[in-house]
């Protein structure tokens, strides 16, 4: 699958971040905050910006472990599962669209203003149509089409000039606002800012709940950290000055206006209520007159225009890993081979933005969906943090979040107890979530869970330290009983464990009434014997093993009890004559009593794994096996590349257009399992296991998937006998426990 490029430096992920964060979430929302808690509005952001901190230290750890496109999504992916994963991608993927259609929203309310304002400057009455709802939805469309479409023309998307000249902007609002406060502030502050708390803690924490998407944004520098230079470096000082720069706006800012916007007589919370989208315009005006609001004006557009772009740009990227996983439609990781940009990924995520733009009519209860989406996507991220750092020592390089694991358990605390707080206080921002997560996994479930896994299963295979960022140890148990093939099984089983986290259990199951007339054990030898060949394999394979040697009576019940009793996620038996070992029915009861994965070798005399170089693998389109499959290539083909083909045995009467089609899904579903391209090969035939066999002898090891009839039904059918009769190629077949 294709790689971004790094072409992002420390400069331009600052400014990513300060795009997302500064000026948008602030001018839009600050009303709600002096309307729900007063002058102490700074308060709120100033304890947001505190939690923000906190959370960005863990995002910077998590990022510089995992420098990939996709921020939490990817952090829940390598330390959690596949599952947990895509509920995490889809809230936060839903969470960005949100809030590019809240900025495209506020944008074009600011815009709308604009316009009005310069028909008064020229004296004229404004049309009614700028008035008008369709007029904004219009501006609000046109600003998503056109951040999309310089998304697909550059990596960065622009806007680096607009997010460092609203920086300027806020700043001259800062320094005028100070010097009148010094120089000509005839009011005391303590009765412009009083009652400070005008709601008391209960108002500031409701305003603190509304806001904290204001301070939102750093987490998109995580988001895109596949195209970043040096991410170990950049990204932890690009997350924490970007929210220094808005700590530095927000707070002076916040107080300037409180304490010099309000009128005689008038209270920082009644301007608001009487101004709520443009109170920030209407203060400023108070004490720099109509050069001010204008300048607020300009500060908001760009402000909003720069957060829809950032945002946009993170959902994106967001849906781009989620479709290289394949929790999202594989059509979406289409990327542009000059420019390097995910289009399929830009695209569906502007026809989302659109479709949310009609349905979302009520901007605060957007925002505050936003914000609870974010805390609860932040808690995540804190106590993957703590996980990950348990189970695996960071690199060398990496970022460490100081103070561990304190700073991250703060964090989760805070992210959680704010969200339980804005889901019961804003009961819309609670549904919405709630049907957003009902819609995604039903679609999980229904079409992106199989090929997700697919791939998840073969990532686990080549990533070893994925597994082990999961708190994995799989473990394959070997029953071996001819010293002949001890060695071939251990080398299949070495193929099957991931490196350094699996382990592999070889078991020698000793007939207790085996003693011959003196006493001797004959059994005993070759038990011995077995286990010996086996681990001198596994020393030079470096697989962890164990071996384990016990007395039964009869050997298939006991292999059935240690699977259980030691928790084996797969069971590894061989076999030199299929007809009579897997015709009988004793390898098929114990199939059917295990609860685990089942693979069984079928191999000629002194063949090796290593001897492989062409494998086959049929195709019926059934599934089921997929998932076991995935890993036993992935693992194959980390220890090298070979030769293998997909092959699939359509009936004479297929079409062109269908075999071509099943051509295309074939190198698909080879690249997804293998991590290569593979050969494709359908061939017409009304005699499957004829042409079956032809092209099997064509190669030097079959990959056969076997077809569990019920819950706890394996049968050998005659297709996989006669596969095998006497054949000078290899089978592995490959059973998933259901």
């Amino acid at each position: 699958m294709p790689a971004s490029q790094r072409t992002i430096g420390l400069f331009g992920a600052t400014l990513v971040g300060i795009g997302a964060i500064v000026g948008g979430g602030i001018l839009v929302l600050a009303g709600v905050a002096f309307q729900e808690t007063g002058p102490s509005a700074v308060l709120a952001f100033a304890f947001n910006g505190l939690i923000a901190v906190i959370t960005a230290l863990t995002f910077a750890e998590m990022s510089s472990a995992f420098p990939e496109n996709g921020g939490a999504y990817t952090f829940a992916k390598r330390v959690l599962s596949v599952r947990s994963a895509f509920a995490v991608g889809w809230v936060i993927w839903f969470a960005y669209i949100v809030a590019a259609v809240l900025y495209a929203l506020g944008f074009a309310a600011y815009a709308v203003e604009m316009f009005v304002g310069l028909f008064r400057l020229l004296g004229l009455e404004p049309p009614a149509f700028l008035l008008a709802r369709s007029f904004t939805m219009l501006l609000a469309v046109v600003a998503s089409a056109f951040y999309g479409w310089s998304l697909l023309r550059k990596t960065t998307g622009g806007g680096q000039s607009a997010s460092i000249a609203k920086v300027a902007i806020f700043a001259l609002l800062i320094l005028v606002g100070l010097g009148v406060m010094l120089f000509e502030g005839n009011n005391p502050p303590q009765a412009v800012l009083s009652p400070f708390l005008s709601a008391g803690g209960l108002g500031l924490v409701m305003a603190m709940g509304y806001t904290f998407i204001a301070v939102q944004g750093f987490d998109l520098i995580a988001a895109i950290a596949g195209e970043v230079k040096d991410p170990e470096r950049t990204i932890p000082k690009a997350m924490l000055m970007s929210l220094g720069v808005a700590m530095a706006v927000y707070l002076p800012l916040l107080m300037v206006v409180a304490y010099l916007g309000p009128g005689a007589g008038q209270s920082i919370g009644e301007l608001s209520a009487a101004h709520p989208e443009t109170v920030m315009a209407t203060a400023v005006e108070h004490y720099m007159g109509p050069f001010g609001y204008w300048l607020v004006v300009v500060a908001a557009i760009l402000s909003t225009l720069t957060a829809l772009q950032a945002n946009y740009l993170a959902a994106s990227r967001i849906a781009l890993a989620m479709a290289q996983d394949r929790t999202l439609p594989h059509f979406i990781e289409e990327v542009d081979k000059e420019r390097s940009t995910p289009t399929m990924a830009i695209y569906v995520t502007g026809l989302a933005i659109f479709a949310s733009l009609i349905l979302l009519r009520d901007l605060s209860s957007a925002g505050a969906a936003a914000s609870l989406i974010f805390l609860i996507s932040f808690a995540l991220a804190h106590m993957i943090n703590y996980l990950a750092r348990t189970r695996v020592k960071p690199k060398e390089n990496a970022f460490r979040t100081p103070f561990f694991p304190l700073i991250p358990a703060l964090g989760f605390v805070a992210c959680l107890l704010l969200a339980i707080f804005q889901a019961v206080a804003v009961p819309l921002a609670g549904s919405i979530t709630l049907i957003w997560l009902g819609i995604g996994g039903v679609l999980y479930l229904s079409l992106f869970s199989k090929r997700a896994e697919v791939v998840d299963a073969h990532a686990e295979m080549v990533s070893p330290d994925l597994v082990q960022f999961r708190g994995r140890s799989p473990l394959v148990l070997i029953p071996v009983a001819n010293p002949k093939n001890a060695s071939t099984l251990m080398e299949v089983a070495a193929a099957l464990t991931p490196p350094a986290v699996g382990r592999a259990l070889l078991l020698s199951v000793v007939n207790a009434n085996g003693a011959g007339e003196n006493g001797e054990h004959p059994h005993l030898d070759a038990a011995q014997s077995s286990l010996y060949n086996a681990l001198e394999v596994a020393l030079d394979r470096g697989c962890q093993t164990e071996a384990l040697m016990t007395l039964a009576d009869d050997p298939w019940p006991e292999i059935v009890r240690v699977a259980e009793t030691h928790r084996c996620e797969s069971l590894l038996l061989g076999s030199t004559n299929v007809v009579e070992d897997l015709g009988g029915s004793q390898v098929e009861r114990l199939l059917s009593r295990v609860e685990c994965d089942v693979v069984v070798l079928r191999s000629p005399d002194d063949w090796h794994l290593s001897d492989a170089e062409k494998i086959l693998v049929p195709t019926r389109g059934r599934g089921g096996h997929d998932v076991l499959r995935a890993r036993l290539l992935g693992s194959l083909m980390r220890q090298k590349q070979r030769d293998v083909t997909f092959l699939h045995i359509a009936s004479g009467q297929t079409s062109d257009a269908q075999v071509a089609q099943i051509g295309e899904d074939l190198v698909r579903l080879g690249r997804e399992e293998t991590g290569f391209e593979v050969r494709a090969e359908v061939i017409r035939s009304d005699d499957v296991n004829v042409t079956l066999r032809e092209q099997s002898l064509q190669n030097d090891l079959l990959v056969l998937g076997l077809q569990r009839q019920g819950r706890r039904d394996t049968v050998f059918g005659e297709m996989a006998l006669a596969l095998n009769k006497d054949a000078p190629y290899a089978t592995i077949m490959i059973s998933k426990q259901r």
